[in-house]
């Protein structure tokens, strides 16, 4: 017990619930960090090597994205230790969401994160019997699909655009690597493509894509609906190994694979002039200074990657409703929530002189707190 109370602070988390299950062998987690401005909302990941700890840290992520992006919800996330690939997937998540059913949806709603997909959002649904219990269902049960629509890429691609033009640089014509081709990659390097920009690398665990001459990202996309990950080595052409397009040449990198990618010896490495945070946590705090020393823009994740979040409020609106939501109000809606929240936070750090992080983190932190003192939940 003592490891969690070590997790808590002024912030966070109120809540951390712990839950088992030996008949399907089910363990997870969920963790509602920060409930001042709103219920708790997050995703909900899959994967063998979860621990409290990780899904702590991406619940507080979840409170300054939403407050960031001066959306009304509190932040959580949930996890499950198992194998996303194991054929006793859909028992192992029915037992967890039947576990959390005190939880789920009263004071957490569940969303899609790593090794989910919507159908898993429509299996939660279902096994609580409540429409309310998840967002992110499949279009034919009336949900916003973000992750199959790539609302999040999409976000991605709408901040480099702003970091780019704060720079005084043209994406058009600019050179961008992508680290990652999941859910959030390969929607940022179409969005990024119909913005001009040249994709020169593409990763996946199978490796690194590289051509300096430009990738056709068309083309990637058709592969990796066919092959998923394997797209890369389906590709042809010059495959180095995985991670080594964090240091290609390029005007533009977007992390959007993993957490914690990028240490300081990586960041003293990169030749990008902007890095746009398209994963949570791909920095940490000594990268994020030798990035700010070298001159090199960084848009954080929870301001570059909340495109998810922006759509995820249209579908917490719409949980009960026997409408859709406008998939065309969304992406309005994210790529001006992307665009002035970039801008804002960039201008920011410059006049305080911080990394955009801690200028990013600030202007969360105030408006949380601003919340919690109006609810007397502030210890002055």
């Amino acid at each position: 017990m003592s490891d969690v109370l070590a997790l808590m602070d002024e912030w966070g988390p109120e809540r951390v619930v712990c839950v088992s299950d030996a008949r399907t062998g089910m363990r997870g987690v969920l963790v509602i960090d920060n409930t001042a401005r709103g219920m708790g909302k997050g995703g909900m990941r899959m994967s063998p090597g979860v621990t409290v700890a990780e899904v702590a840290r991406l619940a507080r992520v979840m409170t300054y994205k939403w407050a960031g992006a001066d959306l009304f919800f509190g932040g959580a996330k949930a996890g499950i230790a198992a194998d996303p690939a194991s054929p006793d997937r859909e028992g192992v998540l029915r037992a967890f969401v039947r576990a959390l059913a005190q939880e789920i949806p009263a004071r957490y709603v569940a969303g899609l994160d790593m090794g989910l997909t919507e159908r898993d959002a429509a299996v939660v649904q279902d096994e609580l019997g409540d429409r309310g219990a998840a967002v992110g269902t499949p279009h034919a049960l009336g949900g916003m699909p973000y992750d199959e629509l790539g609302v999040t890429g999409y976000g991605v691609a709408e901040a480099a655009d702003a970091a780019a033009r704060d720079a005084g640089m043209e994406l058009s014509g600019a050179r961008v690597a992508v680290q990652g081709f999941g859910a959030v990659g390969h929607a940022a390097a179409r969005r990024l493509t119909e913005l001009g920009a040249t994709v020169v690398a593409v990763s996946t665990v199978h490796g690194a894509l590289y051509d300096p001459d430009g990738l056709d990202v068309a083309r990637l996309l058709a592969l990796r609906a066919e092959a998923g990950d394997a797209a890369v080595r389906e590709y042809g052409g010059r495959l180095l190994d995985a991670g080594a397009e964090l240091l290609v040449p390029a005007d533009v990198l977007v992390p959007a694979a993993l957490q914690d990618v990028i240490g300081a010896d990586v960041a003293a490495r990169i030749r990008a002039r902007i890095v746009v945070e398209g994963a949570n946590l791909p920095t940490d705090g000594p990268a994020q200074r030798v990035l700010a020393a070298r001159g090199v823009t960084v848009v954080p994740d929870f301001v570059a990657n909340a495109g998810g979040v922006v759509a995820a409020g249209f579908a917490m609106d719409a949980r009960y409703s026997a409408f859709r939501p406008d998939p065309g109000a969304v992406f309005a809606a994210v790529s001006s929530k992307m665009r002035d929240n970039t801008a804002k936070v960039l201008a920011a750090a410059r006049a305080q002189g911080t990394t955009t992080h801690e200028a990013a983190l600030a202007l969360a932190q105030e408006r949380v707190r601003a919340a919690m003192e109006l609810k007397g939940r502030w210890r002055r």
